[in-house]
């Protein structure tokens, strides 16, 4: 006789749902913090956000990854300018409007680097059609 065992929800810990939210964990309220968040919970915020996850959204503070994507810089970028800290749409919209020497630097950088990359990418499909053979998964 087989006995059926309820599925308990699939859940994550705060900082991945906070990650896959792209917002920064230590702006969300105390009880998203502490809890786990089921796969349930996490589309629910995604389809119909609470309030303060709207305002995270707006005006931040914001997570690295999505700083250097603002700033048009790589992560590593904002470690080499010794950026630590979240910062808000305000601190990111007054970098913008008047990039310190570190921001023009690492934005120049960041497109020397995406260049290359569609560079690689493009020779590697060249090689690929003139030599007949599939795509490597990568």
């Amino acid at each position: 006789m087989a006995v059926s065992l309820a599925k308990e929800p699939q859940t994550m810990k705060p900082l991945t749902a906070a990650n896959k939210l792209g917002i920064y964990l230590p702006a969300t309220p105390e009880e998203f913090r502490n809890s786990p968040v089921s796969r349930a919970e996490l589309e629910q915020m995604r389809a119909d956000p609470p309030p303060w996850l709207t305002d995270l959204r707006r005006t931040g503070p914001f997570p690295r990854d999505v700083v250097a994507r603002k700033l048009g810089v790589s992560n590593t970028g904002l470690v080499r300018a010794g950026i630590s800290d979240a910062l808000t749409a305000d601190e990111i919209a007054a970098l913008v409007a008047d990039p310190p020497d570190w921001l023009i630097r690492e934005r120049d950088n960041y497109a020397a680097v995406q260049q290359e990359n569609e560079r690689i990418k493009s020779a590697r499909a060249e090689h690929r059609n003139a030599t007949n053979r599939p795509p490597k998964n990568r």
